[in-house]
């Protein structure tokens, strides 16, 4: 069963089923699709970024890659398509996070997980100090 929400463009209410923008606004998001892509069809037009294709289509820079991101515009067909970083904002020609921060995200897995072993450790040495002894 279908959700009711509040369309990301116009704000309308829409019977949600798998996108979060009405039937209203995804005929308009078709429209500047086919737009990108009758630019892109022309040959010489196939190495514009995409801040190049929004000037000359008049299409939204965020729309181009929220297409980038879907795959509906793949990069290998087109080179200079790039993403930026969730991260940090640098370009990206695949994935959603650049290798730099791809990297110092695993350097601090890498340094919690240890810290958490030595944690671990601590409690263990912890328990085996704690012994209690009786007298009779």
């Amino acid at each position: 069963m279908a959700e009711l929400a509040n369309c990301e463009y116009c704000d309308k209410v829409f019977a949600k089923i798998n996108r979060s923008i009405c039937p209203d606004c995804m005929k308009e998001e078709e429209k500047k699709y086919e737009s990108v892509v009758q630019f892109l069809r022309i040959r010489k037009n196939r190495q514009a970024t995409i801040t190049e294709i929004s000037e000359a289509t008049e299409v939204e820079h965020e729309i181009i890659l929220q297409f980038v991101k879907d795959k509906r515009l793949r990069r290998s067909q087109f080179p200079n398509l790039y993403t930026s970083c969730e991260r940090c904002g640098e370009p990206v020609s695949s994935g959603v996070l650049c290798d730099k921060c791809k990297n110092d995200i695993k350097y601090d897995l890498k340094k919690h997980h240890e810290i958490d072993q030595i944690k671990q450790r601590n409690e263990e040495d912890e328990k085996k100090i704690r012994t209690y002894f009786t007298k009779d």
